[in-house]
């Protein structure tokens, strides 16, 4: 018997269609940014999706040109959001795909001014990757960001005013995924190994208190954001402050409201989690058209947006044969609050 939704929801509402695998979208003061992870070949991989169904290539069109240096191009956008302070982040993974490795100056976190549409600065993070490094997202607590390594498992903390970046928690077991399934079987690359993706996604709780982090096949931990901020700290005193949270699913996405409620989508059964700051979970919505949610976005009118991207479709995951079903689809639905206040404006 199927694991998975048979009916469709009527609070889901279809917003988008895109031509390409889209993993990302952000709102920011109206306007709506997507990321496409070239996951289905290469092109541009980060536009402005334009009322009259237009896609502008965002900031411009150099900044997606492949084949670039480095400089002044992305090598591989993995995802994208408006920060706390009003500018949009975008997160480069620095290495052409899962599992290759490291352009050197790559990695980076790109900060766009909207307003002149423009880059602001740029955060170098070549400091704390490794060769095998796939810096997955962002998520922000005052004058600090921290992001997810899916490529060699760890967390990086990143000093936003000097620039200076650490690598924490290396090969901790909770930033270590496991085996990935999605829809009730195990994902595959193309050589037939079985997938792994380690520290994916994170959200920090609405009183800055705590950073909730996991790798895609799961399994929740939180750790005090004190210890995270704190240089001083040895590798085996802040492996001790780590907490196992919540077993959750193999997932492609998180967002977190501002009450707490952490969403996570569980791509094995296309449903949408809520994880309360009580550790209850429920079923936010579950529908056959939830194929693999990648990361959401709660936008400041309480609506969850909800990209379902069939990552697991795309060639990389699904041993060498893309069986994606186009168009990609984004979805909305409301949910009963804002985003956290730590997290956007």
């Amino acid at each position: 018997m199927s694991m998975l939704p048979s009916e469709e929801d009527p609070r889901l509402t279809p917003v988008l269609a895109e031509d390409r695998v889209c993993t990302g979208v952000t709102t920011l003061r109206g306007r709506v940014f997507l990321s496409y992870p070239s996951a289905d070949g290469p092109g541009v991989q980060v536009v402005e999706a334009l009322p009259d169904g237009g896609r502008n290539p965002y900031p411009d069109a150099a900044w997606n040109q492949t084949g670039r240096s480095p400089e002044g191009a992305f090598v591989h956008v993995n995802g994208l959001r408006a920060g706390p302070d009003g500018r949009l982040w975008i997160v480069d993974s620095g290495a052409p795909q899962l599992g290759g490795q490291q352009v050197p100056g790559g990695a980076r976190l790109v900060v766009v001014d909207v307003d002149g549409d423009r880059v602001d600065r740029i955060y170098r993070l070549d400091a704390a990757v490794r060769p095998s490094s796939y810096v997955d997202d962002v998520r922000f607590h005052g004058g600090i960001a921290y992001l997810t390594d899916a490529g060699a498992p760890g967390l990086i903390v990143l000093d936003l005013d000097s620039g200076r970046c650490r690598r924490v928690l290396d090969g901790h077991p909770s930033t270590v995924g496991g085996s990935l399934g999605a829809d009730g079987r195990a994902l595959r690359d193309p050589a037939g190994a079985e997938v792994h993706l380690h520290a994916d996604q994170l959200e920090v709780s609405p009183d800055g208190r705590w950073l909730y982090y996991q790798p895609a096949s799961g399994g929740m931990s939180r750790i005090g954001t004190r210890w995270l901020d704190d240089p001083s700290l040895s590798p085996d005193e802040l492996a001790r402050r780590v907490e196992r949270w919540c077993d959750t699913p193999s997932t492609g996405g998180t967002a977190i409201d501002a009450a707490g409620t952490i969403y996570l989508s569980d791509v094995q059964r296309r449903r949408v989690l809520a994880l309360a700051p009580d550790r209850s979970v429920r079923t936010l919505v579950a529908d056959p058209r939830l194929s693999w949610v990648d990361a959401m976005w709660l936008d400041a009118d309480g609506h969850l947006w909800m990209p379902a991207a069939q990552l697991h479709m795309t060639a990389g995951l699904n041993g060498g044969r893309s069986a994606v079903d186009y168009p990609i689809r984004i979805y909305r639905m409301p949910v009963d609050a804002g985003p956290s206040p730590a997290d956007h404006a």
